[in-house]
């Protein structure tokens, strides 16, 4: 029966000779598996994977920035949400390793322990010590889309889990006599979420209906608003100081995902049959194959079947009722949200990331399996349907490894331009979005580069002195992928109006560079 409610089933051992609590056998086979997911994901790093891109060079960017004393930024360059986190643990490392991707990603290993070690910690006070090993187990392994969000430093993904999973972690631990320092704990990691990125907002407010059925003191309650006070204050010295339209609120609610307005059908079909086996460790790097599209209503029946168990409880055990409902609601409303936006249906296999938040839930999905392992009849059931799904992410993690030699090729293109520029002492570029910002961090700034669109107007400049400096250089150079509608527009226009120039492929991108300075439709 103590399986069936969650309560503890097996406890440390002790020392004989010291006196001190020695590791459970669950604890410390979770300790290995977890530093084996660790050693995974050092060791595709180190490979150069997963692929890097400009929006990575932006957080480097902001980085660099604040290693030279040169800015504080508080928010993700070119927009007015997004908090910075990334870039100010990674600003030491990136002071003495100027364009060092691997210093920009190394403090977000750091982050994937901690939700390991939450994750952890959560699951044995909600289940069971051996049930917390296969999660970790299972979150130990790493998909293409889970390693970009747990690795890149493309801005809140690295985060929001770690905090997300000690947020619950600390609603369900923490005691109703006042233990001050945990609620001030709480309290600042809920600040700094409303920083960072909203995404985990689900979590948070299931975490904190938990808390708030413990009736704490008033001294609890006071530490938990100064924490949060505290953890939000770069969102409320910046919005409260801006323009209304420049705050982080009417910014993000405005977010839908653009493009056009995409059918329920699509929507439904990228968030749940693409959006969850994308989000929860599945999928192949950058697709789902129809084979793996079974694991989006499997998840939502588990999940239905982990509420309707979790509400049952509720006579019996309203502590551990109301931790395992929150992660079942959590888990609902972080979807219901992403199916209500465009992304969903537009773009299901990049916005995938935007249900991160969904590993936080984990426990609560894979018990209805766990749970059957009990019975003489149904253990057999339960025993193949964990089989499966850790098999489907074996596989979908096998698939990352395999395609290392190919990330490392699209990696090196830019490497090879920036050489190219250097030799031929070119500092200041024109280029399009996904390789102006990567090869600005990784020159260090040697390089900066301005965003041309396809009709030779300016793009979207995170940082807007880059466009600046180019406009003002006293020539052109263009650095612009082969075949793209940006290249053959630079050349259309030279050819059109007679502009002599040299044009020659360097590492999968055309480098034009006309004779004269030409006054294009670029800034003034």
């Amino acid at each position: 029966m103590a399986i069936l409610t969650g309560a503890e089933t097996s406890t440390p051992a002790a020392s004989p000779a010291s006196g001190r609590r020695r590791p459970s056998t669950a604890a410390t086979v979770a300790i290995l598996l977890g530093v084996a997911g660790l050693g995974y994901r050092l060791a595709v790093m180190l490979a150069g994977a997963p692929p890097t891109n400009s929006d990575e060079g932006t957080m480097g960017l902001a980085a660099l920035h604040i290693a030279q004393g040169r800015g504080l930024p508080v928010y993700f360059y070119g927009q007015n949400y997004m908090g910075t986190l990334e870039a100010y643990l990674a600003a030491p490392l990136v002071a003495f390793a100027h364009g060092s991707v691997l210093a920009l990603r190394l403090p977000n290993l750091l982050l994937y322990v901690g939700f390991l070690a939450a994750m952890w910690g959560l699951t044995r006070r909600l289940y069971t010590p051996w049930f917390a090993t296969v999660v970790v187990g299972i979150l130990a392994l790493g998909s293409d889309r889970v390693l970009k969000n747990q690795v890149i430093s493309g801005g809140g993904y690295p985060e929001i889990n770690a905090a997300g999973a000690a947020l619950m972690l600390l609603a369900v631990a923490l005691p109703r006599r006042p233990r001050t320092l945990g609620y001030a704990a709480f309290g600042l990691l809920a600040g700094l979420m409303l920083w960072v990125d909203w995404l985990v907002l689900p979590y948070l407010a299931a975490a904190s209906c938990v808390l708030l059925m413990k009736k704490a003191s008033r001294r609890s309650w006071i530490a938990l608003a100064g924490g949060a006070v505290l953890g939000a204050a770069p969102l409320l010295i910046h919005d409260l100081t801006s323009p209304w339209r420049h705050s982080a609120v009417p910014t993000f609610l405005g977010l839908n995902g653009g493009g056009p307005d995409a059918s329920w059908a699509d929507r439904l079909h990228g968030g749940v049959l693409t959006g969850i086996p994308l989000s929860t460790g599945m999928c192949a790097p950058g697709r789902c194959e129809p084979w793996q599209l079974w694991w989006g209503p499997a998840w939502l029946v588990l999940l239905a079947v982990a509420g309707y168990g979790a509400w049952r409880l509720v006579r019996t055990d309203r502590r551990l009722a109301a931790g395992r409902l929150a992660l079942v609601l959590a888990a609902l409303v972080s979807l219901l949200m992403y199916v209500r936006s465009n992304a969903a249906g537009n773009t299901p296999l990049e916005s995938g990331r935007y249900l991160h938040c969904l590993l936080i839930s984990t426990p609560a999905v894979l018990w209805p399996l766990w749970t059957l392992l009990l019975g003489r009849v149904s253990r057999w059931f339960g025993a193949a349907g964990l089989a499966v799904v850790a098999l489907a992410a074996v596989v979908a993690t096998a698939s990352v490894v395999h395609e290392l030699p190919r990330i490392k090729a699209v990696d090196d293109r830019q490497v090879g331009l920036l050489a190219e520029l250097d030799r031929r002492g070119v500092t200041l570029v024109y280029s399009e979005y996904w390789t102006c910002d990567y090869v600005a961090y990784i020159s260090a700034e040697r390089v900066r580069c301005a965003v041309i669109a396809a009709d030779l107007t300016p793009g979207f400049d995170r940082f807007r002195p880059y466009r600046d400096a180019v406009a003002a250089a006293p020539t052109r150079t263009f650095a612009l992928p082969v075949d793209s509608a940006e290249s053959a527009a630079v050349r259309s226009y030279l050819d059109s109006h007679g502009v002599r120039y040299t044009a020659s492929v360097v590492s999968g991108y055309d480098l034009i560079q006309p004779a004269t300075r030409v006054d294009l439709p670029l800034p003034d």
